[in-house]
């Protein structure tokens, strides 16, 4: 049986993904970094579809949290699913990441096609 998930990233692959596809994907691949990764040092923010603290460390409570990880949703689709990895992402100039921790190298990909 095929899952909504795997529906989504069909159309995703495809070319045809919709906003629906894409805040579904990056939701679900959200809540795997935050079960590979938990903890609450770190903000993952992929606007708008979703935002995430993961990783262990300093819990962050109010206002801008010390350590962002900010990305476009199809960015964070290719990484989480490894078929790009941190230094790319990196250099490509989409990723934003400012403070401690805010590699995701150590954690992703989070599924292996």
């Amino acid at each position: 049986m095929t899952t909504p998930f795997d529906q989504a990233l069909r159309r995703y692959d495809a070319g045809t993904a919709e906003r629906a596809d894409l805040k579904l994907l990056t939701k679900e691949l959200l809540k795997l970094l935050v079960a590979k990764a938990p903890g609450h040092a770190v903000e993952v923010r992929v606007p708008p579809y979703g935002a995430v603290q993961c990783i262990e460390g300093p819990r962050h409570t109010r206002g801008t949290p010390g350590a962002v990880v900010e990305m476009p949703a199809e960015l964070w689709i290719e990484l989480a699913l490894g078929r790009t990895d941190w230094p790319a992402a990196r250099g490509s100039g989409k990723l934003r990441a400012s403070g401690e921790r805010t590699d995701l190298s150590a954690w992703l990909p989070l599924v292996t096609e």
